[in-house]
């Protein structure tokens, strides 16, 4: 457990990392002419492919061409690239949340695999005692001391995968907020041709 959690801790760090990259980049991409040059210009930033295919499906949606007596020609353009931004926003969330599952899972299961191991071994401090029919220090100290480094070990693991979950669920959040304001952005700009003001 405590392997998987570190990797998925040191795996979302990375990720986190070149998602912050990105992020930055994005200033860059309200200075290019078009949406289809911005989203060339964000490519090589945005490792992770959050904000880009947000902002490819936004613009394929406002360019896609409905087909005469077709359901898409029913729907109107706004409502399209709403859609679009969505669905890649909900895309971009299951991306983000990836993992986390497991480090909440180790977070919350391995002070329980630590209790179990202290349970063990205090019930082969008792069985020495029994068998020995008299209490000694020497039959009672390993078993005991056996148990509690199983406590301290389900601990160790827990702690840090318990922080990272934590910590990333807040990152997520605030990832998600920046994809949500950067989507409303788009929709502004890609139907009314105007982007909101970077203080709303």
């Amino acid at each position: 457990m405590s392997v998987a959690s570190w990797f998925l801790i040191v795996w979302k760090t990375w990720a986190w990392l070149r998602v912050r990259r990105a992020s930055k980049a994005l200033d860059d991409f309200w200075s290019a002419s078009s949406v289809e040059s911005a989203v060339a210009q964000l490519k090589p930033h945005d490792r992770e492919n959050i904000f880009v295919p947000l902002a490819s499906g936004a613009a394929g949606a406002a360019t896609h061409p409905a087909s005469e007596g077709s359901l898409a020609a029913q729907i109107d353009r706004s409502e399209l690239i709403t859609r679009a931004l969505r669905q890649r926003i909900n895309e971009a969330a299951g991306k983000l949340e990836s993992g986390l599952t497991i480090l909440a899972s180790v977070g919350s299961t391995a002070p329980f695999v630590g209790l179990f191991g202290t349970v063990w071994g205090i019930y082969h401090a008792l069985i020495n005692i029994a068998r020995s029919g008299q209490i000694a220090i020497d039959k009672v100290a390993g078993p005991v001391g056996e148990a509690l480094i199983m406590t301290a070990v389900g601990l160790a693991v827990a702690i840090p995968a318990v922080l990272a979950y934590n910590a990333f669920t807040r990152v997520n959040r605030l990832v998600l907020g920046q994809l949500d304001g950067f989507a409303h952005d788009l929709h502004a700009t890609l139907t009314m041709g105007s982007r909101l003001p970077a203080n709303t």
